[in-house]
């Protein structure tokens, strides 16, 4: 859909089509709620903002739907295909970057209660693991903050993405 179909679209389409780019209950109608967009900049800008304003409880909703960096993607979903899209890189990843980052996950998700989440369009499976060792180190306080830009630079890519087919 480009920008004015989804300026015109019905809202169960845009908000369905929202969903798949941020899981946050809120986070769909919020967006929707600002029809009709000037550009796309603006809409990608409003998507980002709404992201980052999620209360935690939103954002662990939202990162419930995410699957862990490494983690092969099934499905047909628009979510599912997004995240195969996103992380390609770590298709070229070789199997000691691949095992840190699976033993990485479970040592986060271990200590965070959730899954890590990178914005993994644009790096190598190398700098998802370097990020992944850094954030290791953060106290729940330090690691909220990173989560939520994470989740809004991913919600950001993902809504351009949508308005760009």
């Amino acid at each position: 859909m480009d920008l004015a179909s989804f300026n015109t679209a019905d809202d169960d389409e845009v908000t369905t089509a929202l969903r798949a780019c941020n899981a946050a209950a809120p986070f769909a109608p919020a967006v929707a709620s600002g029809r009709p967009y000037e550009s796309v900049d603006a809409l990608v800008g409003w998507a980002g903002e709404v992201s980052r304003a999620l209360p935690w409880a939103e954002v662990a909703q939202a990162l419930a739907a995410h699957p862990r960096i490494g983690d092969r993607v099934s499905g047909e979903s628009a979510e599912a295909s997004s995240s195969r899209r996103e992380q390609a890189a770590m298709s070229g990843a070789g199997d000691d970057v691949r095992e840190a980052i699976l033993a990485g996950n479970r040592d986060y998700e271990a200590r965070f209660d959730h899954v890590f989440l990178v914005r993994a369009a644009g790096r190598s499976p190398e700098e998802m693991l370097a990020e992944l060792q850094r954030r290791l180190g953060h106290t729940e306080d330090q690691e909220r903050p990173e989560v939520v830009e994470q989740l809004a630079q991913i919600t950001e890519l993902r809504v351009r993405a949508l308005v760009a087919s």
